[in-house]
């Protein structure tokens, strides 16, 4: 295959993908108004795997993570408080930090939003042909490799400890 036809291919599966993710919002949409009176935002919900993943995380280091600026991050935090489904608490490593936590209503919310998003999909992908499902699990095995070889996505949850501490000092 040549060149240009190689990037012709790989637009048209990142066009298809893009579809795709255009799909997947609105069945996540339809699952997050089902699980709670009080949905969180896109932001907010990727406020809390952060803090699901890297439990007692700093304000400074959530904000770095993100890639926004403290008066932002405070306010999700301030709004996911409010829904109580984060907690704030003095840091352990220094009086000038301040660690955060999901709140058991924090976890069950997003138990219950991976329930919802589970059962969407099963519904979408139990229709396919088998063929289809294992092409499926194929290419996005791929994707997932792809992506993690080509972006350090997971970077911020492999930090060093002792790094972490110096930076809070």
């Amino acid at each position: 295959m040549t060149a240009v036809g190689a990037h012709a291919g790989a637009a048209s599966a990142a066009g298809i993908a893009c579809e795709v993710i255009a799909l997947l919002e609105v069945l996540w949409e339809r699952g997050r108004d089902a699980v709670s009176p009080a949905p969180v935002s896109t932001s907010q919900l990727r406020v809390m795997h952060i803090l699901e993943r890297d439990e007692g995380i700093n304000l400074r280091t959530l904000g770095e993570v993100l890639g926004a600026a403290p008066p932002s991050v405070s306010r999700l935090c301030d709004r996911l408080e409010a829904l109580g489904y984060v907690k704030r608490s003095a840091s352990t490593v220094s009086r000038r930090e301040v660690e955060l936590r999901l709140t058991g209503p924090g976890r069950t919310y997003l138990r219950e939003l991976r329930a919802r998003r589970e059962e969407a999909l099963l519904a979408a992908v139990s229709v396919m042909p088998a063929g289809a499902r294992e092409a499926l699990i194929h290419g996005l095995g791929e994707f997932r490799t792809a992506v993690e070889q080509g972006f350090p996505v997971r970077q911020w949850q492999q930090r060093d400890p002792a790094d972490e501490a110096a930076r809070s000092a």
